[in-house]
């Protein structure tokens, strides 16, 4: 096995097993010798409800849809008329009472701003300036004969008051610690970067297909990006920016015709085309089912291959439209979630038995992401030795950092060296190791691990430690 390099809190990637694969339980061990103690964590098989990957809810939120998983993103769209009923007055507040509630049951928000589609989209202020536009009949309006109107997207109003408002979308929300995701929805039908409903198609020009882009990529450089996935050369030029992608249709294995379906025929193609497939390494894999796993389980489609595939494109958030999943089709699900997205095993963690108050420290961990993907925001590995027993408030006698962005963890293993001082006024005494993954802006455990041993407050106890004066 390669040994972790002496710089502090360095980690280095180690050869493993397949990536996604569920590695059987081990029973809590320890390898001890005169001045050093090795733990083996027992590692769990349960499905793990960690931030920014799993099923997303649709326009609800956690625990409002019977027969669904646990979710930690809520995902949420408004349409630009929402937003911006009046010119240059943005309704945020309707963003953020979502935000607000999402985080009251533990989720982050997902959010897409969407031009139009199916009905009134486009605010009437925009319409009223004289902005270019055009009538267009939605599949949904055939039998009525309603038409909507969609703007013309070549006009330089439409570029201008559209930036202006995801300009100010990006000043309020980028970097938000509740908002997990944004979707670049700012051209065609629902904002997916196409003009199916309306004949004939409608050509955008590649500047201002590509100024849409540079709109998000300017004003958002913390939150994750991702652009749906059929748009085409934007997206070649959206993930050379460090954006994900976005993939509707999941589970279309011939919705449209015999002929054609996104499984077989568009996913693997589009990201050939756009030089795309390593776009996961940086930025999340979403996708969007087609119509939703009851469709796929009433027309008879192999979930296991649907949900395999998934995985082979690195899928870390499916949103499956807040519908309840097929009974039998929990098995295969939950399956599913334990190999979505990251899964952090901590393989092995070795340490002194003892340590001298206002001595270094040295931590030798072993780790292993059994996902299919890394997660995509910074959260520190940190060590605490904490007192153990008594009645008074616990202390912790040291609190060590890893210097190490586990947003580099690609699926594999990882050795890590975590170092530091003990305090000089710790009491002598034994004191627990703890573990865990804290949220920066809450400083809070916030990534559950594979293994046992996770206390109330989200912190893992592997071992003891004695300090001495």
């Amino acid at each position: 096995m390669a040994k972790a390099k002496k710089a502090k809190g360095k980690a280095k990637r180690l050869k493993t097993a397949a990536a996604g694969q569920v590695a059987p339980q081990t029973s809590p061990g320890f390898r001890g010798s005169a001045d050093r103690n090795t733990v083996w964590p027992r590692v769990i098989d349960d499905v793990l409800h960690n931030p920014g990957m799993g099923f997303t809810t649709a326009n609800a939120f956690d625990g409002e849809v019977t027969g669904y998983p646990k979710s930690t993103i809520a995902y949420w769209g408004w349409y630009w008329e929402a937003i911006e009923p009046v010119k240059g007055e943005y309704r945020w507040d309707l963003v953020d009472a979502v935000i607000e509630k999402a985080r009251g049951l533990g989720q982050r928000t997902a959010i897409r701003l969407m031009p139009t589609n199916g009905g009134p989209g486009v605010p009437q202020w925009y319409r009223d300036m004289g902005a270019a536009g055009f009538e267009y009949l939605p599949e949904a309006n055939v039998d009525s004969g309603e038409t909507n109107w969609m703007p013309d997207h070549n006009d330089p109003n439409y570029l201008r008051y559209m930036g202006r408002m995801i300009e100010a979308f990006g000043k309020r929300y980028d970097g938000h610690p509740d908002v997990d995701h944004v979707d670049i929805r700012s051209l065609g039908h629902w904002g997916e970067w196409h003009f199916a409903f309306v004949k004939p198609t409608p050509v955008v020009k590649p500047r201002i297909r590509r100024a849409l882009v540079d709109i998000y990529t300017d004003n958002f450089k913390e939150t994750p990006l991702v652009i749906p996935i059929g748009a085409k050369d934007e997206l070649r030029y959206a993930v050379q920016k460090g954006c994900g992608y976005r993939a509707d249709c999941l589970g279309d294995m011939g919705f449209w015709g015999p002929n054609h379906n996104h499984m077989r025929d568009l996913y693997q193609q589009a990201l050939d085309d756009a030089n795309a497939n390593d776009a996961w390494k940086t930025a999340p894999a979403v996708f969007e089912s087609c119509h939703v796993e009851q469709r796929w389980a009433d027309d008879g489609f192999d979930v296991e291959f649907i949900f395999n595939e998934a995985l082979r494109w690195h899928c870390s958030v499916l949103n499956n439209k807040s519908s309840a999943i097929p009974p039998r089709w929990w098995g295969a699900t939950e399956r599913f979630l334990k190999r979505m997205g990251y899964r952090f095993v901590l393989r092995s963690f070795t340490h002194p038995l003892t340590a001298k108050r206002g001595t270094r420290v040295a931590f030798e961990t072993e780790w292993e992401n059994l996902g299919v993907a890394p997660p995509y925001r910074y959260t520190p590995i940190v060590v605490e030795l904490r007192t153990v027993g008594g009645r008074g408030p616990q202390s912790v006698a040291g609190r060590f950092t890893a210097r190490q962005d586990v947003r580099k963890w690609l699926p594999g293993r990882y050795d890590l060296k975590i170092q530091g001082q003990v305090s000089k006024k710790a009491e002598p005494g034994r004191y627990h190791i703890a573990v865990a993954m804290l949220d920066t802006h809450t400083q809070k455990p916030a990534i559950q691990l594979a293994v046992e041993g996770r206390d109330a407050q989200g912190w893992y106890s592997v071992s003891e430690i004695e300090i001495t004066e």
